[in-house]
């Protein structure tokens, strides 16, 4: 099964609408969807002559998708099967950016470079994780699988399996993770 279609299933498992409607309706899968192609391309081992005109045309793409859907999902970061976006808009990831297979993410989620000198960086997201509505994790850390983060947080250092953070800067507020959330 192709990223895709898993990206599909989940958010008609959610919806509980038929394929063809979750597609022409969600625009958090149109992102993904042009994502998941840019991204494609971009790790192709295809000719540079092919590759460089096929990257350019999905990368205008990815802008009008970007305008209309207010997601901005760079082709070179590193995203799992199964994502979703909840819901409209405000939704920012560095182009650097890892996060791990089975992850949701809700409105207004940064996931960005902060920090200094050796500390700078870009977060890497496990599996199975949940981010609230306009949570912000920045920085060079690693949170790790089944998270959850409550929204309206900050999460600047690393992050244990199975935790949920809240606050700003986030802090481990229980061990009941994302279970429940995804």
């Amino acid at each position: 099964m192709n990223l895709f279609s898993t990206d599909i299933k989940k958010y008609k498992n959610y919806s509980g609408k038929s394929s063809i409607v979750v597609v022409l309706t969600t625009q958090g899968l149109w992102a993904i969807c042009v994502y998941r192609i840019s991204n494609h391309i971009y790790k192709s081992k295809l000719p540079k002559m092919i590759k460089k005109p096929l990257l350019l045309i999905s990368i205008i793409f990815q802008k009008w998708i970007e305008i209309i859907t207010g997601i901005s999902i760079p082709y070179s970061c590193t995203i799992g099967h199964s994502f979703y976006i909840g819901h409209f808009g405000g939704v920012i990831i560095n182009s650097k950016a890892i996060i791990g297979n089975n992850c949701n993410i809700s409105q207004g989620v940064t996931i960005g470079v902060s920090g200094r000198e050796e500390k700078r960086g870009v977060p890497i997201i496990g599996n199975n994780n949940y981010i609230g509505a306009n949570a912000v994790i920045a920085g060079k850390i690693i949170i790790g699988n089944n998270c959850s983060v409550a929204a309206n947080s900050l999460v600047i250092n690393d992050v244990d399996d199975n935790s949920t953070m809240l606050g700003v800067p986030a802090k481990v507020i229980n061990d009941n993770g994302s279970k429940g959330y995804i």
